[in-house]
């Protein structure tokens, strides 16, 4: 974990929307007679679901480095040294989760051991459908609709946030109103972040983001080595340029701009403060586009 969560490498959004929310929503009446084990406005438990929150991110992270040694070349490295990666990736992860789980217990709140349990569950979900589907011939050309897509997002991207924004009000007593709406905040700036991230590559003037988005099928890196190095970018640059002039780069614009506004209506629950700024401020700078 010390190395994990070390001084210079410590980009915790997750965490710090947490104590945001927290901080935004404030005590409940329910809660009165606990408000000494607030400090600047956030309860112990919640600075600690924060942290477990971050912790269950980290380790599906390492779990994802994970590398699928049937495809390593020569050129990859030693295969004993891979293999040696991949328990370490598995370990560590695992280790980072029971971290978690056992931070969890010490909240000694069942709905928010129940909450963040659903979160993983949902994780473990979203990730082995990307993986299942990555695997298959036709990944490229299946047409799954914005519908599944958004279900798949929210799986593998949202969920943990929008429930770990839920438990911080279940926390602090705050009904469920108010839990829902830190729920709708958390899925749709989230949401709004991952548009913002996949319109990168479409939205930006420079040439050198022509290969940020990724085409890793095994069809797709078979032509690219009988096409040529040259011809695949030139054929990559096409299809930007192609999808750019059509409607689905304005049409995701409007969808992040539409969960970015529902973002938003969530907060207006919550009184004026600067935690709340902050949170909008949060949902403005993953809805902006030059």
């Amino acid at each position: 974990r010390g190395f994990v969560y070390d001084s210079r490498n410590n980009l915790q959004m997750r965490g710090l929307v947490i104590l945001l929310i927290s901080k935004a929503a404030g005590p409940s009446t329910a809660e009165l007679s606990f408000q000494h084990n607030m400090v600047s406005g956030i309860y112990s438990s919640q600075r600690s679901l924060a942290e477990i929150t971050e912790l269950i991110h980290t380790a599906f992270l390492v779990h994802r480095g994970i590398v699928n040694i049937g495809e390593l070349k020569s050129c990859d490295g030693p295969l004993k040294d891979m293999q040696f990666g991949n328990k370490m990736a598995v370990l560590s992860g695992d280790f980072l989760l029971a971290n978690a789980c056992t931070s969890l217990a010490q909240l000694q709140n069942t709905k928010v051991v129940e909450l963040i349990s659903s979160a993983i569950g949902d994780l473990v979900q979203g990730i082995y459908y990307e993986n299942s589907k990555s695997s298959e011939e036709n990944c490229l050309t299946d047409d799954i609709g914005i519908s599944t897509w958004k279900e798949q997002v929210f799986l593998s991207h949202s969920a943990l946030l929008a429930k770990s924004c839920q438990a911080a009000m279940e926390l602090a007593k705050h009904s469920a109103e108010i839990q829902d709406m830190a729920f709708q905040y958390g899925k749709h700036m989230s949401m709004s972040h991952k548009l913002h991230s996949d319109l990168q590559p479409f939205v930006k003037e420079s040439s050198s983001d022509t290969m940020a988005f990724s085409l890793n099928s095994a069809p797709a890196v078979l032509h690219q080595e009988f096409l040529g190095r040259e011809a695949w970018i030139k054929q990559i640059r096409e299809l930007q340029e192609a999808i750019k002039a059509g409607k689905g780069v304005t049409s995701a614009i409007d969808l992040c701009h539409q969960h970015g506004r529902r973002a938003l209506a969530a907060l207006e629950c919550f009184p004026p403060s600067e935690a709340r700024a902050a949170l909008a401020n949060i949902v403005y700078a993953v809805t902006r586009f030059p």
